[in-house]
């Protein structure tokens, strides 16, 4: 299967945070912020879907245990706990353990919540990745949108590094990365391309968000353990390569390492160049695209549409934002907030919806009771 964007440890996959098989939600219990989940066990929820465990607790399908261990712990309070930690010292200082420890239970009192650390290290980066996007334009800008929520989206790599150790085991789908996805679909909704190149320019893109958050993140980490400052040592550095780096072994490297501009701080941004680029590539497919070109793409659509009842067009839903932005954006208090009451609004939604088919089934049966009955009646009286 294709991989999406944004990650998760799910399945091989190969972009900036492609795959990651789950995510935390708004409230990854059975139906109720932070009620425990039985050890691979789902289905709480009414007709809930058949997923596996940790995709039911990132869902927020998974079902409670018939004894709920004590009501101060939480998947919430778990998952909050162990990204401290992590933010904080580092992934590998993440352990079911150490949360334990530090929540004050004993380390088999969370598996009553979380059934696995891959589970936990899963809900976690569904936790990270549940931010608010930066707004659709009006009218839509699909380049400038995009290069908004590449630019956010590595802004979030960085403001948690050891989001980028999690290794990427598969494709994502749970509630975060796909609305990480959705988001950057939404951006190519004015655009020609069909649906299986939208997809890849999203992965591609994710790709490069990762990979400039890692480089980034990385750098940062080096400067740090150089003692904060690595002017000095850049310079000691660049002064021995000039006498190493010769015109005739490096014909082309040499005269950056001798004019200085191989080391030394120039006037381009990286990562904002190579997206500029990235985004001029795609621009001239888009403008070929418009032109009539032939896509790269499957028509899954059409495929489908082929064998199936026409079904109503629905009319897509409609700043160039620098990288500060992008970033002041994820640690906005008011955008917090906000997502705050969203995930209460989508919280008791769908508890209201589980409500709702638990009436439905009472209904259902009630019905069937009452034909058994009449049909027992109706041979009553015949006997």
């Amino acid at each position: 299967m294709r991989m999406s964007p944004v990650p998760a440890p799910g399945r091989a996959t190969s972009a900036c945070s492609p795959g990651h098989d789950g995510r935390l939600g708004a409230d990854a219990g059975s139906g109720g912020a932070g009620e425990p989940v039985a050890s691979g066990k789902m289905g709480a929820m009414t007709d809930a879907p058949d997923l596996p465990p940790r995709l039911a607790l990132a869902w927020g399908v998974a079902e409670r245990p018939e004894r709920a261990p004590k009501r101060e712990l939480s998947i919430e309070r778990i998952v909050a706990t162990a990204i401290e930690i992590a933010d904080d010292e580092g992934l590998a200082a993440v352990s079911m353990a150490k949360v334990a420890q530090s929540l004050g239970f004993t380390t088999m009192s969370l598996y009553r919540y979380v059934t696995s650390k891959d589970d936990l290290l899963l809900l976690m980066q569904e936790q990270v990745l549940d931010v608010e996007y930066p707004p659709a334009h009006d009218p839509a800008d699909w380049r400038a949108e995009l290069r908004a929520w590449v630019l956010f989206t590595a802004a979030v790599f960085r403001s948690h590094p050891w989001f980028l150790d999690v290794p990427v085991t598969g494709a994502p789908f749970t509630p975060n990365n796909l609305r990480a996805a959705d988001a950057g679909l939404r951006a190519l909704r004015s655009t020609p391309l069909d649906e299986e190149e939208r997809l890849s320019v999203i992965l591609l893109l994710s790709g490069y968000a990762k990979s400039a958050a890692r480089l980034e993140v990385d750098l940062a980490r080096a400067q740090e353990e150089a003692g904060g400052d690595d002017t000095a040592l850049n310079a000691a550095v660049t002064a021995a390569l000039r006498g190493l780096v010769d015109d005739v072994r490096f014909p082309y490297l040499h005269p950056l390492v001798d004019s200085g501009a191989y080391a030394g701080d120039g006037r381009i941004d990286d990562t904002l160049w190579g997206l500029d680029r990235i985004l001029d590539g795609i621009g001239a497919y888009v403008e070929a695209r418009a032109a009539g070109a032939p896509g790269a793409g499957r028509d899954f659509r059409a495929e489908r549409d082929a064998e199936a009842p026409a079904a109503p067009d629905v009319e897509d839903a409609g700043s160039d934002d620098a990288r500060a932005e992008a970033a002041a954006h994820a640690r906005d208090p008011r955008v917090k907030k906000a997502a705050v009451k969203r995930r209460d609004a989508e919280r008791r939604l769908r508890e209201a919806q589980k409500k709702v088919r638990e009436l439905e089934k009472s209904l259902r049966e009630a019905q069937r009771n009452e034909l058994e009955a009449a049909r027992a009646a109706v041979e009553k009286a015949r006997g």
